[in-house]
């Protein structure tokens, strides 16, 4: 049986290629049917804020990579709750449809998954 797989992504589209490197490995694991789940924390919530402009500081869009995700399997996405409120964002004008957890649930979700990555 596959282990699960949690992905914490903490870091904004246009701070380096952290962003870009957590989603090429839920796209990887995918499509290799793996369980994987995709948790957006701290300032990675602001890869689902909408109309980004990642030309102007010459950076690449994410949002082709991000709406592949429920395509190859990994559609258990979820938020931060407190990340959200703290930059001023809202769960229902994500790009993406997410789960936004509380603390507790957080908790929660890392002891779900047999193993986590931090990017």
């Amino acid at each position: 049986m596959a282990r699960s797989l949690l992905i914490i992504s903490r870091h904004a589209p246009w701070a380096g290629p952290a962003a870009r490197e957590a989603l090429d490995i839920a796209l990887a694991g995918g499509a290799f049917d793996l369980p994987i789940s995709m948790l957006f924390l701290d300032d990675g919530v602001f890869q689902l804020a909408p109309d980004q402009r990642p030309q102007t500081l010459e950076q690449k869009d994410l949002q082709a990579n991000l709406q592949a995700l429920p395509l190859f399997g990994v559609d258990a996405l979820y938020v931060s709750q407190r990340s959200l409120g703290e930059r001023g964002l809202d769960a229902s004008g994500l790009t993406l449809p997410v789960q936004a957890l509380d603390a507790d649930a957080l908790r929660d979700l890392l002891e779900t998954h047999d193993q986590v990555i931090t990017i």
